[in-house]
């Protein structure tokens, strides 16, 4: 018979314990800051993907995203442009495009926080997935970077390889990130009512109330005052960020017009 420390034991009974049960966290805001698909849009403008008005545009919206959180206009108009964009595009250099963005731009983004909170619960046996708008092949990045179980994200249509500029299916976002936990769990064999979900947004009130344990992570002002007035925890990660992650930018009007000029000052030097 095998020699089991008490530690491997310990790890094993709890994975046990907790089988069928999953976290499920947005992206945007609430694993990183601001919005993961500006990141790409700035790094397709490096390889010559689209041209300067196109990023000045991403570089804007990426500002009212940290400064007013996430407005469904935005996030549609946001994905709309980039789906237009990429039309023609390679899958797979989408795919090499969400490698090289996350090592250098996401990476210091992440939310040691809410990074923190997905550890655990791998710790604990449990399942731990991205749930975002972003497109699929990126969020699969990050999860794959952060050792999570995997992503849920937005499909782009493709063939012969090639991006055609259109969607399969919707979006995932509001009532769409719902129904995806809920396909998913049916899939996985997981008790969404000892699941947990995670989010920034008023618009992911879909996502949390899917599961037993929502919890809103750097809330906007509705989702607070909602998580309030249903017991729901709520961390804020955003204080003393500047300790936490070097060079990330506080979500100020200051940290916002630093950010833009930023933003556009480095596609201007391209």
């Amino acid at each position: 018979m095998p020699d089991v420390t008490p530690n491997s034991a310990e790890a094993s009974s709890t994975a046990v314990q907790h089988q069928g049960e999953a976290a499920f966290f947005d992206v945007d805001n609430t694993m990183m800051q601001g919005a993961s698909l500006f990141h790409v849009a700035r790094k397709m403008y490096q390889k010559r993907a689209f041209t300067l008005r196109d990023a000045a545009g991403f570089a804007w919206k990426q500002a009212k995203f940290i400064m007013r959180g996430e407005n469904m206009d935005d996030v549609h108009s946001v994905q709309d442009s980039a789906q237009k964009l990429a039309a023609g595009i390679s899958s797979d250099f989408v795919r090499q495009l969400g490698e090289e963005v996350y090592d250098e731009m996401i990476v210091s983004k992440i939310w040691p926080g809410t990074k923190a909170l997905a550890q655990e619960h791998l710790k604990s046996g449990r399942q731990v997935w991205l749930v975002t708008a972003t497109p699929v092949e990126v969020a699969g990045v990050i999860a794959e970077r952060l050792n999570l179980t995997g992503a849920l994200g937005t499909v782009a249509e493709v063939e012969d390889g090639l991006y055609t500029g259109r969607i399969v299916g919707d979006i995932l976002h509001g009532p769409a990130k719902g129904r995806a936990v809920t396909a998913l769990a049916e899939r996985e064999s997981l008790d969404l009512a000892r699941c947990w979900a995670y989010s920034d947004s008023f618009n992911d009130i879909p996502l949390l109330t899917a599961v037993g344990n929502p919890v809103a992570i750097n809330p906007d002002a509705k989702l607070r005052r909602h998580a309030r007035e249903n017991n729901w925890p709520i961390y804020d990660f955003r204080s003393g960020r500047r300790a936490a992650t070097l060079g990330l930018k506080a979500a100020t009007g200051v940290g916002v017009v630093y950010g833009l000029w930023k933003g556009i000052s480095m596609v201007r030097k391209r």
